[in-house]
Order: structure tokens, then C-alpha cells, then sequence
């Protein structure tokens, strides 16, 4: 007599023959932090992996009116992360949202196991004329540590025929130191609003803060977060904050600044005015080469060939005290 026995194939889901560590590493592939929130109401599972996600990317979408009060970089950011609030909160009323639940940091706590933060704003932060360019890329620790700026001025066509054009170098000068201390007080800025993130996140170990435009970036690595967090105390205390303008007090500087009237790139654009200037506090500023700091910044594409000229040319050295 055979017996024959009725076996049960159960379905499962591709994702959960998947071990956790490779679903994690999909989550920090894809870092973008609406995208994992949503992800967590997809299972249990994924709920709970979602949280355990190291390398994160916040975008922001939401523009501030400029004839708002609320328009400062601080606020801009609190209340770009409500719409992710909401998500996390569907059943929150507006009228007993208390404004801290909207921080960067609330938003994080969301998260255990951050090592990589990513914070892109929906546009840079300086107003400049007509056919200026400024690009800079700011270090810090508890305060800065060095920045460079690239700016420069695109040739109109009707210019570009025009070699003997006159630039008035003194004009010139000026609206440079112009453009350096417009970017380290945005970088200052910037800087201020992550403090609350290096406090309560004492796991990151890099934190980037750039705009959507390319504009600016500020930077801060494993032990310029570790000395930040160190003096939280003192920042707490209003020491190295300014807190009426909401930015981190930039100390005295060394401003190292080359120039070149007029450069032709490789792709044909004509640009004018071209300035590379390296910042580092008087007090330290450490060890590494202008040009390591200048190409690190701008290595690559139009940016980092006008940076080349400009380091083969001679450097004029100006200080400014703490602002």
C-alpha cells in the first residue's frame, strides 16, 4: 500500500530569502530619507531595518518666501522637514506641533546608526550680479578650519573679441574680499545649523551641508565633529555662536588670494576677474598645501582648470579679524 503525502509550497517573497545585511546596504545605496520612510510602511521587517540605515541624504524642496520672517537658513531647514514630520506623524495636529519636532535633529532620532549625513538645501545662499560665479567649500570643526573660494565673471560674447579691456584692479579687489566674506558668513551659517545634529547624533562621522545649485559646501569630518562635540558645552553657552545672526562666529583669518584678469578655458568660454582664495584661522589653519585644499575643493571640470592657472600665479596675503 503506498501512501502518498500532500506537501505545502509555500510562496515567500524575494526580499525575505534576502539577509538583513544585504537589505541595509540597499537602504544606505539609496540614503535619500523620504524614500526610506516611506519604505518602513512597506513590512515589519523593513520597518525595523529602516532605522539601522548609516548613510543618509536629506533634500530639501521647500522655498521659504524672502519676504517671510522665518527666512534665515535655520528656519528655512525646520520648516522644509515638516512634510518628513508628517510622514512620521500622519496623526499629529498642526496646532500642537511643537516647532523642535521639525529640527534636523528630531527628524534624525528616527534613525540609530548614522555615519554618513548628507543635508542638500534647495538653493545657495548669495545674491550676486549678473553673470558672477562663487563656488566655495568650507572646513570645520568647532569653528573654522579653512575655505576656498572660486569666483569669477563669465565674458559676454559681445566682450569676448574685446582683449584690451580695461579692469580696474582696485574696484576689483574690493568686490573680491566682497565675495569671500559673503561666503564665509553663508558657510558661518551653515555651520550653525548643524549644531543641534553633532550633538545629539554623536554617531555621525561625516556631515556634508551643500545646495542644490553647487554653490557652497560645508564639511565636517571625524575629528572636526569629535572636537565640535567636546566643546558643546561652551557652544551651548553662546561662546563661538552668534546667536541674533544665527551663524558660527568666523575667528581671525589669513586670506591667501591669487588672481587673473582674464582666462580662456579649454571648452572656449572666456572668464574675467578669475579669483582663488585660500582662508585659514591665524591661530593653526594646519599643514596641507594651498593647492592640495584648492583641488580637493574644485578638482574637477571648468572649476578645477581655472584653479590650476591660478596656482602657478603669485599670492597676495590679507588678514582679517574675527566677525
Amino acid at each position: 500500500m503506498i501512501i502518498i503525502k500532500n506537501q505545502m509550497v509555500e510562496s515567500t517573497n524575494g526580499f525575505d530569502q534576502l539577509p538583513d545585511s544585504l537589505i541595509l546596504l540597499i537602504f544606505n545605496s539609496i540614503s535619500d530619507i523620504k524614500t526610506l520612510i516611506c519604505c518602513r510602511s512597506v513590512s515589519k521587517r523593513f520597518d525595523s531595518l529602516v532605522p539601522q540605515t548609516e548613510s543618509l541624504s536629506l533634500k530639501v524642496d521647500c522655498v521659504i518666501s524672502p519676504e517671510s520672517d522665518s527666512g534665515s537658513l535655520f528656519t528655512l531647514l525646520k520648516s522644509l522637514l515638516k512634510s518628513i514630520h508628517d510622514l512620521l506623524k500622519p496623526d499629529t495636529k498642526p496646532t500642537t506641533r511643537n516647532q523642535n519636532q521639525n529640527s534636523p535633529a528630531r527628524i534624525l532620532n528616527q534613525f540609530d546608526r548614522i555615519r554618513d549625513l548628507q543635508i542638500e538645501l534647495p538653493a545657495g545662499d548669495l545674491k550676486l550680479e549678473k553673470g558672477a560665479v562663487i563656488k566655495w567649500r568650507a572646513e570645520f570643526g568647532k569653528s573654522l578650519k579653512s575655505c576656498v573660494v572660486l569666483g569669477f565673471r563669465r565674458v559676454a560674447d559681445s566682450e569676448r573679441n574685446n582683449a584690451e579691456v580695461e579692469i580696474d584692479f582696485a574696484g576689483g579687489l574690493k568686490t573680491r574680499v566682497v565675495w569671500t566674506i559673503s561666503a564665509l558668513i553663508a558657510a558661518s551659517a551653515r555651520h550653525y545649523l548643524l549644531n543641534d545634529v553633532v550633538k545629539e547624533h554623536r554617531e555621525i562621522e561625516r556631515l556634508v551641508l551643500v545646495d542644490r545649485e553647487g554653490e557652497g559646501t560645508v564639511a565636517m569630518e571625524k575629528e572636526g565633529l569629535r572636537e565640535c562635540r567636546e566643546e558643546s558645552g561652551v557652544a551651548a553657552r553662546g561662546v563661538d555662536f552668534q546667536e541674533e545672526g544665527r551663524r558660527t562666529v568666523v575667528p581671525s583669518v589669513r586670506m591667501r588670494m591669487r588672481h587673473e584678469q582674464r582666462v580662456q578655458l579649454k571648452d572656449g568660454v572666456w572668464v574675467e576677474g578669475v579669483t582663488l582664495v585660500v582662508v585659514r584661522p591665524c591661530n593653526g589653519g594646519g599643514d596641507v598645501e594651498d593647492a592640495e585644499l584648492a583641488l580637493g575643493a574644485f578638482g574637477g571640470g571648468i572649476f578645477g582648470e581655472a584653479v590650476q592657472v591660478l596656482l602657478k600665479n603669485e599670492s597676495y596675503l590679507l588678514e582679517m579679524n574675527s566677525f
